[in-house]
């Protein structure tokens, strides 16, 4: 995993851990304090998923860009040994 992706993750923790403490010590109702919970959940999920769908669009960048590299020392190996050949 990358330094920054830890970080966002231990930030993400972080947060729902104080969230989540903050709401149960907090003075409201039942109702009120599941209702809060649940939104901060919700919340945090849709974060994870965001950061998620940020770091596969990453891997697939680095992906491409390893397969276009590899493809083009692959066309370079095959012109060299075309060459190789014309001139044998």
């Amino acid at each position: 995993m990358k330094d920054n992706t830890k970080v966002i993750a231990a930030l993400l923790v972080g947060l729902a851990a104080g969230t989540a403490l903050g709401i149960l010590f907090a003075p409201d109702k039942g109702n009120e304090t599941r209702d809060k919970l649940a939104e901060s959940l919700k919340n945090l999920g849709d974060s994870i998923k965001e950061t998620a769908s940020k770091e596969i669009d990453n891997l697939l960048d680095l992906k491409n860009k390893v397969v276009d590299n590899i493809k083009t020392k692959i066309n370079g190996v095959e012109q060299e040994f075309q060459d190789d050949l014309e001139h044998a």
